[in-house]
């Protein structure tokens, strides 16, 4: 017998209850986003390692330490995508949906970085990503924002915390780095490592350590917010009335500045204390200079990422899951000339009824264990299938939730008989 291979640390399989809490929350993430109406956009997993560099910011954690970067046969640098906006973005100039156009847009996937694997933060792990291009006005900043409520709303999930920020625009942000780069220097001697790295590539990354013992010197450092250029501030002032309008309650927090370079203006997360250190399920925001920083025409551009690994996990905690039968019919098939007629039944059934799930008992078993497997599937109904019911074309179908007597019913009548029990 060879060596046990096992999965790759932080890459995880899915199955039983987490695959169902997963597909749960993407079904009501896309019935949200099209009554939104957004359309959904599929991405490659695998994109140039320019793109990522270019987009993300060659200083950032996610490109000098995540990414997953190989070498293909030809030579060309190859990664697997860390997140999707940039790969949206990419897709968007070069198959020219963008240009005068509005697009609303959503997608999911696996994206990938090379992280310590913890609850909530895996190497490979899921994002949905929502992306809108063409629309400068705040006013889809806030439906944004409404629409991550609703679903959360529609999840049942009501311990979460929105948190905002502006993060201004190019110019004010390059005049306010200076005036934090000088603070922090004088600083030095509390900041730590990756701090003192990031002081001349990225000062901005520094207000969102998660350093408790750099605290007190953030906490003191000057405010973004507070050095806005007018039209942001504007804009900011314009997101918050909205928001106070749809009554979404919020916290301005001045330290959130995102870690990707592309972000200008609004910034956002949702937040949950549920989950331990990792505490955020939901963010993003506006990056009006992306599209033309990858080669297109300037276009606005604002969107976020929910990780859907963090919030089915609070699904399942909070039991938020609905539960899922395995069918509601279920055949038994009792006998040496009933396994090709049962399929023939099932089959028949599958075709009539298509919004019911019909389970056939394959590879045989005793009346009794084959009643355990059915009652395991909770399907409501029972099919017994006998060589007594083949001669005579007919089933017995027993009640299994309720107290009641089995029916003889003809293989004719059998899917009406069960169309009416189920209506």
């Amino acid at each position: 017998m060879g060596k046990q291979i096992s999965a790759i640390r932080g890459m995880n399989d899915l199955y039983g209850s987490e695959v169902e809490a997963f597909d749960y929350l993407l079904t009501q993430a896309q019935q949200t986003l099209q009554q939104y109406g957004f359309q959904s956009i599929r991405l490659p997993i695998v994109e140039k390692t320019e793109l990522f560099a270019r987009s993300i910011g060659e200083v950032t954690d996610i490109v000098e330490k995540e990414m997953y970067t190989f070498e293909d046969r030809n030579g060309d640098s190859l990664t697997l995508r860390p997140e999707g906006t940039a790969g949206c973005v990419r897709a968007m100039i070069q198959n020219g949906l963008i240009h005068n156009q509005i697009q609303k847009l959503y997608y999911s996937g696996p994206m990938f970085r090379y992280e310590r694997p913890q609850k909530g933060r895996y190497r490979q792990f899921h994002q949905f990503g929502v992306e809108v291009f063409g629309v400068n006005d705040v006013d889809i900043d806030a439906e944004l924002i409404a629409l991550s409520a609703r679903l959360w709303d529609k999840l049942g999930l009501d311990k979460l915390e929105l948190q905002i920020n502006s993060l201004g625009s190019q110019e004010a942000r390059s005049a306010y780095r200076d005036k934090l780069v000088a603070y922090l220097t004088e600083h030095k001697d509390q900041l730590d490592e990756d701090s003192l790295r990031r002081l001349e590539s990225n000062p901005l990354r520094i207000l969102d350590t998660k350093n408790p013992d750099m605290k007190s010197v953030v906490d003191k450092a000057p405010k973004l917010i507070e050095h806005l250029d007018t039209e942001s501030a504007e804009h900011f002032a314009n997101l918050k009335a909205y928001l106070d309008d749809l009554g979404i309650e919020y916290v301005v927090n001045p330290n959130l500045v995102r870690g990707l370079d592309y972000y200008n203006r609004t910034v956002f997360e949702w937040i949950t204390t549920e989950l331990g250190a990792q505490g955020t399920v939901c963010a993003g925001g506006r990056y009006d200079s992306l599209v033309e920083q990858i080669g297109g025409k300037p276009t606005p551009a604002v969107g976020f990422a929910m990780g859907i690994e963090r919030l089915t996990a609070l699904l399942q905690d909070k039991a938020l899951v609905p539960s899922q039968a395995l069918a509601d019919i279920y055949v038994v098939l009792v006998g040496d000339k009933v396994h090709r007629p049962g399929l023939v039944i099932s089959e028949m059934l599958r075709e009539a009824l298509p919004d019911l799930k019909v389970q056939m008992n394959c590879g045989g078993g005793s009346f009794k264990s084959q009643f355990k497997k059915a009652d395991k599937s909770d399907a409501r109904y029972a099919i017994v299938l006998g060589d007594q019911e083949v001669e005579n074309q007919q089933v017995a179908v027993k009640p299994l939730r309720e107290d009641a007597e089995q029916t003889l019913v003809s293989w004719d009548g059998l899917a009406a008989y069960l169309q009416a029990r189920f209506d």
